[in-house]
Parts: structure tokens; C-alpha cells; sequence
């Protein structure tokens, strides 16, 4: 498929860029993006919960009670689960949350979530610019100029750009990354895709 190409100040280039169909035109995988999602959610997980256990609690480990004639059930502990204060059975403790996803799949879903944006006709191509010094105002007359401003908005670079960056860091609705940072959450996370020309071949020579 194709895309008319523009230039920042949102006129047209005159000229196309080429997206390849076995990356933006494929048949999209649901479990797959399903299951590359979850991986990237459960990976953010800190996983440091955790509480304490009969063995941890600072308690004094005299017996409550004689065993028997007491009248009632047997307390060997007062950090036993049964009372407020005692130890927590069976609570949280600290795990890593992240699992395994084999790079098939994990490209797979990615080349689904972009094949969706192409049919949904939300990617916007750009000439590749740049920004002499950071500036949030300039940034947002990029973003108005294309039409994509109010919305969460990605968009793509085929290589860091420093200035780029930080002038849009103060934007929550605007989200800059290089082609390397693609996963499929940021991708179906963003109601439009802005991608730098070029971006698309870089993908194209990694798809291999």
C-alpha cells in the first residue's frame, strides 16, 4: 500500500512511500497481540509486594495457654494468622511477573497492531525534519498542521533526535519514539501514528 507523504507544515510532499504489505496489510492476530500485551504489562510489575508470615512478626513466641483444660481451641503462638497483628497466611511475596513470548509472536503482534492503524487510515507519513533546539510550542503547530493535535498521538523516528524528544516530553497526549522503541502497547495505545519517512523500511529490512 501507499501513503502521500507531508511536510511538517502539513502540505504535501509530492511524493509516496511505500509500505510493505507483510508488515502493514497482513491478517492481524488477535491472541497474538493479546498475548504480547500481557507480557509487556506483566514485565512493568515490580513485584515487590509482600507481607509478613507467623515467622517474621515481632511477637513474643510464649505459649498463650496451657495445651489442654482451658476450655477452648489450642494457641500455641500469638502471631498465629487467627489474631490482629499475628502473621499473614499465605500473603503476597516477591516474584517477577514477566514470562517468556517467542520473537514470532512478539512480531507478529506488532505487524497486526500496525495492520490495524493502516485499515482504520490513522498513519500519518512525514518528511524526515528536525528541531534546531527543544521547544514544546513548535512541537504543538507540527502537531495542528498535521491535523493530529487532541489526540494520542505516536509518533515514530528512524533515529533518536534529542530535541524532538524534549519538546514534546511536557505533552501528555504526544509520545515520541525511535523505530528500535515499537512495541504493540504503544501502538494500539495511540489513537494515530505519525511515522517519519523511512521508518517503514527500516522495518521492512528488519521483518526478516
Amino acid at each position: 500500500m501507499k501513503l502521500d507523504v507531508y511536510k511538517i507544515d502539513g502540505t504535501a510532499a509530492g511524493k509516496q512511500a511505500e509500505l510493505a504489505d507483510d508488515i502493514f496489510a497482513i491478517e492481524p492476530n488477535d491472541n497474538a497481540i493479546y498475548l504480547d500485551v500481557k507480557q509487556y504489562l506483566a514485565a512493568q510489575r515490580q513485584g515487590t509486594h509482600k507481607t509478613k508470615d507467623r515467622s517474621e512478626v515481632a511477637y513474643s513466641t510464649k505459649k498463650m495457654g496451657r495445651q489442654k483444660g482451658g476450655g477452648g481451641a489450642r494457641h500455641g503462638s500469638i502471631k498465629s494468622n487467627i489474631y490482629v497483628g499475628g502473621g499473614t497466611a499465605h500473603g503476597p511475596r516477591p516474584r517477577d511477573y514477566d514470562f517468556k513470548l517467542n520473537k514470532k509472536v512478539k512480531q507478529l503482534a506488532r505487524f497486526s497492531a500496525l495492520t490495524y492503524k493502516a485499515k482504520d487510515g490513522a498513519i500519518t507519513m512525514v518528511e524526515p525534519f528536525s528541531m534546531e533546539k527543544p521547544c514544546t510550542k513548535d512541537f504543538i503547530k507540527i502537531l495542528d498542521a498535521l491535523k493530529v493535535n487532541g489526540r494520542k498521538t505516536l509518533v515514530i523516528l528512524p533515529e533518536n533526535s534529542k530535541n524532538i524528544y524534549l519538546s514534546s516530553r511536557n505533552l501528555p497526549e504526544a509520545k515520541v519514539i525511535t523505530v528500535d522503541e515499537i512495541n504493540t502497547y504503544v501502538l494500539l495505545h495511540a489513537n494515530h501514528l505519525v511515522l517519519v519517512d523511512g521508518v517503514q523500511d527500516i522495518l521492512a529490512d528488519r521483518r526478516k
